[in-house]
């Protein structure tokens, strides 16, 4: 019996009923030899983590945009953060903790630069709905490794398609990224909003912090705790009233005083035009994308999807970078 072979035996001594075992995997759309020392999960979070689309959300913009601060979450940050939360709750309630870990470090590769502000301005510019998590698929599908993909297993993909708050994902891994992405994202974005001043913890609603804690570790143990509690024994994720409530209550708040403050997003309006331009232009001038993209268009990819998946991928920086080579007079360049 391989190492491998051992951990999947354990896998069904130890795990629940509803987790996701590794060799019941509905597999790879590229059958591949069998590891003898790493499950399928585990193959899938390692390749995840050594991809360039992983090393570039280092560089993309979680709330603020181009924040003075070194403290200022970032995409990858958040990454972690997921990870760190959902890894915690699927151990507790003996989901399988690979699948849910690779599932939370790939969910957000298919980001935008500029956040959520590029994703509008992909939609308005094609004419097409761009989604990021269907993007985070498309990327691990198609264009990492030039061209080739990661080749991940269908659950670790159905992950990623389905962990916005509306989705429903097809296993309870997935479920549990689902809710770590919004524990973590309305926790450390009031952080980070309290760091930049647009928030103080006393303007929080208290109908939501007497419930959840008055503290951000608070909190997240409050929600974290609760939610194994509630999903113990069931096949879905689950909270109990107060806490699901408060919790609705305080992503609201957060939509209304940080997520549309004109302060925290008084930029964003320039980041979207940045990133119509460079759409605008690498569809006529297609030449001007790196060979990979090139390629696919003359394997028969249309060029508006690949122009998106081209800016898409771009950091911050690199999209600026770009848009001063393409639209400013070298003049007025940075040196």
């Amino acid at each position: 019996m391989t190492i491998r072979e051992q951990f999947e035996k354990e896998e069904h001594e130890r795990l629940s009923p509803y987790a996701a075992f590794s060799d019941m995997s509905k597999g790879r759309d590229v059958p591949e030899v069998e590891s003898d020392i790493r499950t399928v999960y585990q193959r899938d979070r390692d390749r995840i983590i050594h991809s360039k689309s992983f090393r570039r959300l280092k560089h993309k913009t979680q709330v603020f945009l181009s924040p003075y601060g070194d403290h200022y979450r970032t995409r990858l940050t958040h990454t972690l953060e997921v990870s760190q939360i959902a890894r915690t709750i699927a151990k507790a309630v003996r989901a399988n903790e690979d699948l849910t870990e690779a599932i939370a470090l790939g969910h957000d590769l298919g980001h935008t630069p500029f956040g959520h502000a590029g994703e509008r301005a992909l939609t308005r510019a094609s004419g097409h709905p761009f989604l990021h998590s269907e993007q985070s698929a498309r990327v691990v599908e198609r264009l990492e490794k030039n061209g080739r993909g990661l080749n991940l297993t269908w659950e670790v993909r159905d992950g990623f398609r389905n962990h916005r708050t509306s989705a429903r994902p097809a296993t309870l891994e997935g479920d549990i990224v689902r809710v770590s992405d919004k524990i973590a994202y309305i926790n450390h974005d009031i952080d980070d909003g309290i760091r930049a001043g647009l928030l103080t913890e006393d303007s929080l609603p208290e109908e939501c912090t007497s419930v959840l804690g008055h503290r951000t570790r608070d909190r997240i143990n409050t929600i974290i705790l609760d939610t194994v509690e509630q999903t113990l024994g069931k096949p879905r994720i689950a909270m109990s009233e107060p806490v699901e409530t408060a919790l609705i209550k305080l992503r609201k708040f957060m939509f209304e005083e940080l997520y549309q403050n004109p302060v925290a997003k008084g930029e964003e309006g320039k980041a979207e035009e940045i990133v119509a331009m460079l759409y605008q232009h690498y569809l006529a001038h297609p030449e001007g994308m790196t060979k990979e993209y090139l390629v696919m268009i003359e394997e028969g990819e249309p060029k508006d999807v690949v122009v998106c998946d081209y800016i898409a991928g771009m950091t911050d920086n690199y999209a600026i970078l770009k848009f001063q080579e393409i639209f400013l007079p070298h003049s007025w360049q940075k040196v």
